[in-house]
């Protein structure tokens, strides 16, 4: 299975980065800042991996050797796939990155920075970047991704190669579902319907019984909100549940990561030379990127939750007005003609319009708690046409 296998339902993209590839041994044709662009679930990052690990691998992203394995483990001494872990990225990290990449490459004949939410660059990393974009070192690669080019400031937009990914379609997804992951044909429809195309959401459909049943709580989230009390409840009920799954995903990854720090200081040693205290500093900002990482996982799972609810009020939309578009959730055909019958299309418009401005405030870091409580009261007010 080659790298190229993973990137689902983009085989324009695939093409041209394949053109890069082939063409990489010839230095001087070679693009050495790209801007890889796509909607949530698009695979952009998946995308921009599986180009950076063909760049390095002797066989253009064969999938199979050392090299692809030891980008797919993040140990490959010429790549680096950088996350932030905040809702920005700031100078001190980004001129990290510039260091690096000016530093020959050890195993192959690039050497690539991977940056992931490029758009959370702020602008004084923006502008520690832009000089490197400007005199790229002859033997590296900048691969950004951001949700669209806009995102990104025109200045550092105007020196990348603009790579553009769609949505894939929904049958692609359930083919790469089936494919991958042996997954039942009904389960791996369901999955990439359910998920909107997202392919990460639609791989945890599959994957996780707990995330399956995610889904149907907020698709039965209308029937809750009876009261003010019912929709606070179900708001912290849903803050609850998110960050329980972030905690889950964050504990091991803290544990391990202050246990190698730790063991880099020489963990075993007692007193006031222990590990522990040598780290000092050291632990101090591992200990504040682990609480931006924590918070930006509550966000994406909350953002999850608030997609599944985008999608249920599309598929009442669709009813409310007649539509003939397949539902997004089939399988909860008989709530959403109750909740179109119980409202009316503009009332369904301001109801997705609370989604997408909770959507847009989670994004921001505003306050969890705050964001869902005035999303769910809105939900379960009567339209403005109704009450007029």
């Amino acid at each position: 299975m080659s790298v190229w296998d993973r990137v689902v339902g983009q085989e324009p993209v695939i093409a041209e980065f394949r053109r890069a590839v082939a063409g990489a041994p010839d230095n001087r044709a070679m693009t050495h800042a790209w801007l890889v662009t796509g909607p949530p679930g698009s695979g952009r990052s998946v995308a921009a991996e599986a180009f950076a690990t063909a760049l390095v691998c002797p066989s253009g992203g064969c999938g199979a050797c050392d090299s692809c394995a030891s980008v797919a483990a993040g140990r490959h001494s010429d790549v680096a796939v950088v996350k932030p872990a905040g809702v920005i990225m700031g100078v001190d990290q980004t001129r990290a990155l510039v260091s690096r990449i000016a530093v020959m490459p050890g195993r192959s004949d690039w050497n690539v920075v991977v940056i992931e939410d490029a758009d959370r660059l702020n602008e004084h990393a923006d502008n520690a970047l832009l000089k490197s974009l400007e005199e790229p070192p002859d033997h590296g690669v900048w691969i950004l991704c951001a949700p669209s080019a806009d995102d990104v400031l025109p200045t550092i937009r105007s020196r990348c190669r603009v790579v553009r990914l769609r949505t894939p379609p929904i049958d692609e997804v359930a083919r790469f579902l089936r494919d991958s992951l042996g997954a039942d044909p009904a389960l791996a429809a369901y999955a990439a319907r359910s998920s909107q195309g997202h392919i990460g959401r639609a791989r945890a459909l599959v994957l996780d019984a707990d995330a399956r049943r995610q889904h149907q709580v907020v698709l039965h989230l209308p029937q809750r909100l009876g009261s003010v009390a019912a929709c606070l409840a179900a708001a912290g009920d849903l803050v609850a549940a998110a960050r329980s799954r972030a905690e889950a995903i964050a504990d091991p990854l803290d544990a391990a990561e202050e246990a190698e720090l730790l063991r880099a200081y020489g963990d075993g040693a007692t007193g006031a030379g222990s590990a522990r205290g040598r780290a000092g500093a050291a632990l101090k900002e591992l200990e504040r990127d682990q609480r931006n990482r924590r918070r930006r996982l509550v966000r994406d799972e909350l953002d999850r939750v608030l997609v599944d609810l985008q999608g249920l009020y599309r598929d009442v939309l669709s009813v409310a007005v007649g539509g003939a578009v397949p539902l997004i959730n089939e399988e909860a055909r008989a709530e959403v003609e109750q909740l179109a019958a119980a409202t009316d299309g503009p009332g369904v418009l301001e109801r997705l319009d609370a989604i997408a401005q909770a959507r847009r405030a989670v994004a921001a870091d505003g306050s969890e708690d705050l964001v869902l409580a005035e999303l769910t009261l809105a939900l379960q007010r009567p339209s403005t046409q109704r009450r007029g």
